[in-house]
């Protein structure tokens, strides 16, 4: 089917005003890197979202659903078929009159640090670890997003999904077996639309503040946060850090284009402006086989990359 005629059917028939053709995805990763989407969708209800994938599934189109594009890399040919942005960011706050304990219902679009500072505001305590985390709440919990000791599995009471027939399920903590940077939803073929955290609530914000200042600091003093990036690019190993290997392999400031291993942290490849995705996975090679040659390890990314 032609891009035009799903442009045409997602924007008359189904009647939802955010799709666009030829979308640049340079504009919808931190990267800054990417080819055109055919056909780009931000859907802004639940209803859109089921619109769309039943549309997909019936005319046998494919779609890839994304959220703040924080941890991706999209190759430099683009994307054939339909990109689906979730645009849910709904925040409600279950108070517990007998208990310290609060359930926020969080939904996948919500920014982590605008909801880290909603939380702040109401004495809600819990989620510092996650507020310099650039990306969304369904992103964060598909990866097992973490730092500074906290991982959301800690945090993750339930999680609402979207199949690809349609039907809303929810996921108990169990259910959306974490791991380390990953979950089910990294192998199944479901959509986040909303996710339960238990938080603490606290008598001041006082404390709260501090730790998340804290670890703000600590972010901008460590990390490349002044170049786009797809956060850390690499996973960290289970007997070794990987940042320090690629540091031993005297690999910092290293270039491929205007993609660079950064020379504030290792574990980051950088854009320094105008790098393309080739640039990109060229030197992820490079980086890889350094480290298997010194070191005799092999090291696995934890940016996820598509398109062609």
């Amino acid at each position: 089917m032609k891009k035009e005629e799903i442009y045409n059917y997602i924007k008359e028939n189904l009647k939802i005003s955010g799709v666009k053709m030829d979308e640049p995805m340079s504009n919808h990763t931190s990267f800054k890197i990417g080819g055109n989407a055919d056909i780009f969708v931000t859907a802004n209800s639940i209803e859109e979202i089921k619109a769309v994938i039943k549309y997909a599934r019936e005319n046998k189109i494919n779609i890839y659903v994304i959220g703040n594009g924080s941890n991706l890399l999209v190759k430099d040919n683009g994307i054939r078929g339909i990109v689906l942005k979730i645009n849910l960011k709904n925040v409600e706050i279950k108070n517990n009159d007998s208990s310290d304990k609060v359930i926020v219902d969080v939904e996948s679009g919500v920014q982590l640090g605008f909801l880290a500072n909603i939380l702040l505001k109401n004495n809600i305590s819990g989620f510092e670890f996650a507020v310099g985390i650039p990306g969304t709440v369904g992103g964060a919990v598909r990866m097992n997003a973490g730092a500074y000791g906290g991982e959301f599995k800690d945090i993750v009471v339930n999680t609402k999904c979207i199949d690809y027939d349609g039907n809303e399920i929810t996921l108990t903590n169990e259910e959306q077996k974490f791991e380390y940077r990953k979950s089910i939803f990294c192998n199944k073929d479901l959509i986040i639309i909303q996710t339960s955290l238990e938080l603490t609530k606290v008598d001041s914000s006082e404390q709260i503040e501090k730790i998340m200042k804290e670890n703000m600091e600590s972010r901008k003093e460590k990390q490349p946060i002044n170049y786009p990036s797809a956060g850390s690019t690499f996973k960290r190993g289970e007997d070794f850090i990987t940042a320090k290997l690629i540091d031993e392999c005297g690999l910092k400031g290293y270039s491929v284009g205007d993609a660079e291993v950064s020379e504030k942290h290792a574990g980051f490849v950088i854009n320094k402006g105008n790098a393309t995705a080739k640039d990109v996975l060229e030197l992820i090679e490079y980086v890889k086989k350094c480290v298997y040659e010194k070191f005799n390890k092999k090291i696995e990314l934890e940016v996820e990359v598509i398109g062609e």
